[in-house]
């Protein structure tokens, strides 16, 4: 129950702090319509508070949050005063259907959270990006701009580019927007962040459904009840799902600031640009910018390619240049005043290209076909549906359904399909483009090529429906077939959204107990500085959330802003297979998967499993919320440092079973073997001979006899599975 009420909380609030500003942003023509500016304009007036407080050097969003209310009660006031009391209540009225479809859309997506914690928390099918959020969030709700103990000013970690500090990456490098939205709505809410970013990410998701229903309705030309059924596919179709289930709300801004920005571009082609009516939607476009600057701030060069498309194609054919000129300047005259405020994320955009180029972000995602533009694929990855012929032939009639509809558009004349052509043909293509490239040179480039067609979906999803204008004629067997196939695509999606209800209720990756835990260990006086010996990337970032105000090293390089340097820290933070304990108050359990070990201890040594080497593991393997092991997958390599000036000696203890009945050798490289242990299929614990460990480095080799094969059920080599290896040293 919990879950509905924050979400349905975030989302009554982002639609407090717009009300106002959507009645005055409104252009007088279409002032009826404010209702679907409402939620835009709360998050990007919510996020500029944000971000004039941390200019203004206030600590933190618990400064500042709850006195900023008075903001959008003073806006509301306002925009009552000018629309009049009775024409709101009756405007919203008219919205009261998109309302519903957001509302039922919320709780769908809000279902599987429930189902997945009793309590709040984060939840994602792969992503680690919402950790990275989350940190964001923490710096802009807890932090001033000034402040630089701990890790935020550990300028050797974090710095990126120009930014030297963490507080300074989030405003100029980084998602801006999704982690003020986090930090604002959870000082009022009393949330921390790792409770709020899913949650958040859905009501983001929700949000967009007046958007789509907008798009539809007042570009593309369709009907109420055509423009509502459009809106409502968006909010089951796993095109979106998907970025809410990795958890990336930073396209999820991006995605209706895009729409609005084209919905204003097409509206001010089609009136006439004279005096103050050429400037009438400088709000909207400002609204538009300040969401793209904040969120997704490189996706700004892109953002205006269907209004440029749309009304340049229409000047060049009928030679009203000039016209287009002052189309143009119009356009452009709002990014100047969101610019100018939003200073450093306009001057982090050569930075933030240069990422881009430097780093090949990402993962592989399935290419999406016809049939996959109106998402007709499996929920969870993406990938189109296994039965043979399916996909081409779904595909095909999407193709053929649109090839169809198109043709008889153009013999009736109909002005709209110009404006279809410009929404899908030019993303199309950079997406097409963006596939092939990661193809041939084998990179994540389908990841970019996804982000660009999620952020636009909320245009092409209604103009890849044009197919609908068939059901137009008066031929009963267009009007069946298009309602037989608006049928299969509906229940296409749907059953997409249960795989991602089941999946998601059922998390791989997921803020539990034991990671929140860790909030411990930042409250430790004693604990001067951390080295985050966490292997799994998920893990180590959310560990890095919660201890912002210790300075903390990383082993490898995690993440934008978390470089990977000289473990310098006092206490190494254990959350592998592998482990070292030592005597008394030098090792400290935080819970059965986390200890803290004292490096100053004169018997410390470091263990752990070099990922980047074929060292002869399996990858970690765990039930969410319970156990985490790793198979041997033949002779299993340890990385030991002794930095110590003399040897120490090592007794091993290892909590695991074997495939089959084996025996194990604990050997170091370049010494003698020590005898052999049976292990046997049930799980227990195995005492190892003592070894001894020179100074620097040398590494340990678990060797089992007979050596590592294929059982009934898994085709991998499996040698031992490894719950714990704990070493043991003393001098």
């Amino acid at each position: 129950m919990i879950h509905y009420l924050v979400a349905f909380g975030l989302l009554l609030h982002g639609a407090a702090w717009g009300a106002g500003a959507a009645l005055l942003a409104m252009p007088r023509p279409w002032a009826r319509f404010w209702p679907v500016l409402v939620l835009p304009a709360g998050w990007a007036l919510q996020s500029l508070v944000v971000w004039l407080g941390a200019y203004a050097g206030l600590s933190g969003t618990a400064a500042y949050a709850w006195p900023a209310q008075l903001v959008p009660a003073g806006l509301l006031g306002l925009g009552l005063w000018r629309h009049g009391l009775r024409a709101a209540r009756t405007d919203l009225g008219r919205f009261g259907l998109v309302g519903a479809a957001t509302a039922g859309c919320l709780a769908l997506l809000i279902l599987p959270l429930a189902l997945a914690s009793r309590g709040l928390t984060t939840v994602s099918l792969g992503s680690c990006d919402a950790a990275d959020y989350a940190a964001g969030a923490r710096v802009l709700m807890e932090f001033a701009r000034g402040d630089r103990a701990g890790f935020i000013g550990l300028a050797e970690v974090v710095q990126v580019q120009s930014a030297d500090n963490f507080f300074d990456y989030w405003l100029r490098l980084n998602h801006f927007t999704p982690a003020a939205l986090i930090a604002f709505n959870g000082t009022v809410f009393g949330c921390a962040p790792h409770e709020l970013t899913s949650i958040l990410t859905a009501v983001l998701l929700a949000g967009l459904l007046p958007v789509v229903f907008w798009s539809a309705r007042a570009i593309v030309g369709y009907s109420g009840g055509v423009s509502l059924i459009v809106a409502g596919l968006a909010g089951v179709s796993p095109v979106l799902w998907y970025a809410y289930a990795h958890v990336a709300p930073g396209q999820l801004l991006a995605a209706p600031a895009i729409a609005l920005a084209t919905w204003a571009g097409v509206a001010l082609w089609r009136g006439r640009l004279t005096g103050r009516r050429g400037f009438a939607f400088g709000a909207v476009l400002a609204i538009a910018y300040v969401l793209i600057l904040g969120s997704y701030n490189f996706i700004l060069c892109v953002a205006l390619v269907p209004a440029v498309a749309y009304a340049g194609g229409l000047a060049l054919v009928r030679g009203e240049y000039a016209r287009f000129g002052r189309w143009l300047a119009a356009m452009l005259a709002p990014l100047v005043p969101a610019g100018i405020v939003l200073a450093d994320r306009v001057a982090g955009l050569a930075e933030r290209f240069l990422l881009l180029r430097t780093y090949d972000f990402g993962w592989r995602i399935p290419a999406l076909s016809a049939e996959g533009w109106l998402g007709m694929v499996q929920g969870g990855d993406l990938a189109a549906w296994p039965w043979p012929g399916v996909r081409w032939a779904l595909s095909a009639l999407v193709v053929g359904l649109l090839m169809w509809a198109v043709l008889r558009s153009a013999q009736q004349g109909r002005k709209a399909l110009w404006v279809v052509a410009a929404l899908t043909l030019p993303v199309l293509a950079g997406y097409l483009f963006l596939q092939a490239r990661g193809a041939r040179l084998g990179t994540n480039a389908s990841y970019d090529a996804y982000k660009l067609f999620a952020v636009f979906y909320p245009l092409l999803l209604p103009a890849l429906c044009w197919w609908v204008t068939l059901r137009r004629s008066r031929r009963l067997h267009e009007w069946l077939l298009v309602c037989g196939v608006a049928g299969l695509v509906v229940a296409l999606n749907l059953a997409a959204c249960g795989m991602f209800v089941w999946r998601l209720s059922r998390p791989p990756l997921v803020v539990d107990a034991e990671l929140r835990q860790l909030r411990a260990v930042e409250a430790m006086p004693d604990v001067k500085s951390v080295n985050l010996l966490v292997p799994d990337m998920w893990s180590r970032l959310w560990a890095n959330v919660f201890l912002l105000r210790k300075p903390h090293y990383f082993p490898t390089h995690t993440y934008e802003g978390r470089l990977n340097t000289p473990l310098r820290g006092d206490w190494d933070l254990q959350g592998g297979t592998v482990r070292t304990r030592l005597p008394g108050d030098a090792t400290r359990e935080v819970n059965r998967r986390f200890s803290l070990v004292d490096t100053r201890h004169p018997e410390f040594v470091r263990a752990w499993i070099d990922e980047a080497l074929d060292t002869g593991w399996h990858g970690e393997e765990y039930l969410p919320g319970g156990e985490r092991w790793r198979w041997t997958a033949g002779d299993a390599t340890l990385q030991l440092t002794n930095p110590h000036a003399y040897p120490l000696a090592v007794t091993a203890q290892l909590d695991g079973a074997a495939a089959v009945p084996r025996t194990l050798v604990l050997t170091r490289a370049g010494g003698e073997d020590r005898p052999a242990v049976p292990v046997g299929t049930a799980r227990g614990s195995v005492r190892l001979p003592i070894l001894g460990v020179p100074p620097g480095a040398s590494a340990l080799r678990l060797r089992t006899d007979p050596p590592a094969a294929p059982v009934a059920g898994d085709s991998r080599p499996l040698g031992v599975s490894v719950y714990r290896l704990t070493l043991v040293p003393s001098r």
